[in-house]
């Protein structure tokens, strides 16, 4: 760094001529592999987009017609719009209403209701769903799809939600309460507004999340874009029908990005200056409000929580010791580990030259390299299979139905979980450590592998955590892509519960719940610790 005895305008020239020497050699031979990596991975991110507009054209405008503009397609539709649009406000009255009741009431315990309102994300969805059929076999349809994708997905809500509302200022409301606003007109006209990101951001990811889920819905036999293009698939292998129902399933995707986009709208939520230097308003209840409000905590709970685990524990039992094959289990458990952390490994290094441009380059160029990354995760992972089963298929038969097309499904779908973490440890690395090593000889590489990754090394290993846990209860892309013989938690219980061994798929349940157990963690604690607190 500069020393600090230096007079000011030494210092700053020192500096600025620190940054035009870093400049002209990140320009030469030593950052072109940072800028090509960048550009690499950004063009492998848009191969679904490609596939989607490739696979359109190639079918021809008579046959798209045909396959999209039919009866079987406007109903998978209606499901779709029905459940997103039934799920998505129910997902959000619950999570703004349980945040509000942990962050800003003197509900008893209400510490440990938090941490128990984030603990179903530990969950996989089609987990719930295992319980709720084992709970209640004849359950099916728009209703059950409802009720299980609420109490597998409010999290998403609670958790942005809640960080916001411990950092808001409690100044805002003191004037609200000046003009005479009332309690819950403080709620709805000061405190509401100041949660539109959250929630929007929140209500993007559950809606993302319904459309690209597979097993939760092919349980409780309620037919979506994903079910009916797996199902496809897997009757015609490769058909057309499946290709275009992909396609309408991407637009709805990206028809949901731009919602949730104008949504946001432009308003502005920073405020200048930290704040007011106080505890968040706590509001306390009357007794019957207590009593109703841990009425719908438990409630809430016992859906969420009690449901699967009580429903695994029951099939535990009722297998005893058998269903413990541990031929079975051991090599599961053996290559869910092995993909996950190869997968991981993989999608951070190729998170590390977009995340160092976006820090230290920040331009037109760089947004357009990191949005290629977000539009394609956003995508179902069903789309992004059955991108690299064509192009696998016809420009790359080697790798088709390898290891190496799995990992790379993973890397599309879960890049940004990696990027959004490295970006922000990047960020916290001083720039003068890396300008000083240059300057000292070091090629960029060097600088970026020395200082900057070793700083940034929380902040990596945060992401890699992240995108580990996200391919350990991964389902559609792993059916679809992996090599014969490749049995992961997810698709071995998949198997299991696909022959109505509900007993069988419980050790798989729990295993994957127990490796989940630590993402509950971190984004727990991340949020606080985003919060300030």
């Amino acid at each position: 760094m500069i020393p600090e005895s230096l007079p000011a305008d030494v210092a700053e020239a020192t500096s600025a001529n620190l940054r035009r020497r870093s400049r002209g050699v990140f320009a030469g031979r030593g950052g072109a592999w940072v800028i090509g990596l960048s550009v690499l991975v950004s063009l492998l991110a848009l191969l679904p987009i490609a596939y989607v507009i490739g696979v359109s054209l190639q079918t021809g405008w008579s046959s798209v017609v045909t396959l999209v503009f039919r009866p079987r397609v406007g109903e998978l539709l209606v499901n779709t719009v029905l459940l997103v649009l039934l799920t998505i406000p129910l997902c959000v009255a619950l999570g703004v209403t349980l945040a509000w009741l942990t962050e800003r009431t003197n509900l008893p315990g209400r510490r440990w209701w938090s941490l128990l309102a984030t603990a179903p994300l530990a969950v996989p969805a089609f987990v719930h769903s295992y319980a709720w059929v084992s709970l209640v076999p004849p359950i099916h349809g728009l209703f059950a799809g409802v009720l299980v994708s609420v109490i597998a997905y409010f999290p998403f809500l609670y958790l942005p939600v809640a960080a916001t509302l411990r950092r808001l200022d409690p100044a805002i409301e003191d004037v609200g309460e000046s003009l005479g606003l009332k309690p819950w007109a403080v709620f709805f006209r000061v405190v509401l507004p100041q949660l539109r990101l959250a929630i929007c951001g929140g209500a993007l990811l559950v809606g993302l999340h319904l459309l690209a889920e597979y097993g939760l819905y092919a349980m409780i036999r309620f037919d979506t874009f994903t079910t009916a293009i797996f199902d496809q698939f897997k009757s015609t292998f490769n058909g057309p029908a499946a290709h275009m129902l992909a396609s309408v399933l991407a637009l709805c995707c990206l028809a949901m990005l731009t919602l949730e986009s104008a949504a946001r709208g432009s308003a502005r939520y920073a405020r200048v200056g930290s704040g007011s230097a106080r505890e968040q308003r706590v509001l306390r209840l009357k007794t019957t409000s207590t009593v109703l409000a841990l009425a719908l905590l438990i409630l809430t709970c016992l859906l969420a929580l009690g449901v699967p685990l009580i429903t695994l524990g029951n099939w535990l039992i009722a297998g005893g010791v058998q269903v413990w094959d541990m031929a079975e289990l051991l090599p599961a458990l053996e290559q869910t580990l092995l993909l996950a952390v190869a997968g991981a490994a993989l999608t951070t290094c190729a998170a590390i030259p977009i995340a160092w441009l976006s820090i230290r380059y920040p331009g037109r160029m760089q947004r357009v390299l990191e949005s290629c990354n977000y539009i394609t995760s956003s995508l179902p992972g069903i789309v992004v299979a059955l991108a690299l089963v064509t192009v696998t298929i016809h420009f790359a038969r080697p790798i088709y139905q390898t290891t190496i097309t799995v990992l790379l499904a993973y890397l599309l779908m879960f890049l940004p979980r990696a990027l959004v973490s490295l970006r922000a440890g990047i960020a916290q690395a001083p720039v003068e450590l890396e300008n000083i090593a240059r300057s000292l000889g070091r090629t960029p590489s060097r600088a970026l592998w020395l200082i900057t990754l070793r700083l940034a090394a929380p902040g990596a290993a945060a992401g890699a955590a992240l995108v580990f846990l996200a391919i350990t209860n991964e389902l559609t892309a792993t059916l679809l892509l992996a090599p014969n013989g490749t049995r992961t938690l997810a698709t071995g219980f998949w198997a299991m519960t696909s022959e109505i061994d509900y007993a069988a798929a419980a050790p798989y349940a729990l295993l994957m719940i127990v490796l989940s157990l630590p993402l509950t963690a971190i984004l727990y604690h991340q949020s606080k610790k985003t919060a300030g607190r």
